[in-house]
């Protein structure tokens, strides 16, 4: 899976102010389903909740890869969020998060789900990347950094 392929700058926002673990997946649900009439916010917000509700999605070192499956995409759809201030989020390791990679993912692709999170978690164990990402002052700053 190529990161690359599955971002972009109309699904990314910088510095969100917001406050609590349910505010931030309204906010990315609101965005997943701005470029994609063929989503419903509800059914959006309803998949990550649930996901949530087995367990953190919060991999620790404040980045959370909140995800959820969809019934009628054809494709992976990534939703890249940073917030102003970390939120509290019951991450593996207690840290408060600030850094969002959402995923909604076609009912149907087990496989490529587990291959595109694994992907996702490699690059976010990039200091490096995990920098630019927090250091980011606008959208395309996030998406040159994960390129």
């Amino acid at each position: 899976m190529i990161i690359s392929d599955i971002i972009s700058l109309d699904r990314t926002e910088c510095g969100v102010e917001c406050h609590s673990k349910k505010r931030i997946f309204e906010v990315i649900s609101e965005i997943a389903v701005k470029g994609n009439p063929q989503l419903n916010l509800s059914d959006v917000l309803s998949s990550i909740l649930a996901r949530e509700k087995m367990g953190s999605t919060g991999i620790g070192n404040g980045i959370a890869i909140p995800h959820g499956r969809i019934d009628g995409i054809e494709n992976i759809v990534a939703i890249i969020v940073t917030s102003e201030e970390p939120i509290q989020f019951d991450a593996i390791d207690d840290k408060p998060v600030d850094i969002f990679f959402a995923l909604l993912v076609p009912s149907e692709q087990t496989q490529e789900h587990l291959q595109t999170l694994s992907s996702i978690a490699k690059k976010l164990s990039d200091k490096n990347i995990v920098k630019a990402i927090r250091n980011a002052a606008r959208k395309d700053q996030i998406i040159a950094a994960l390129a």
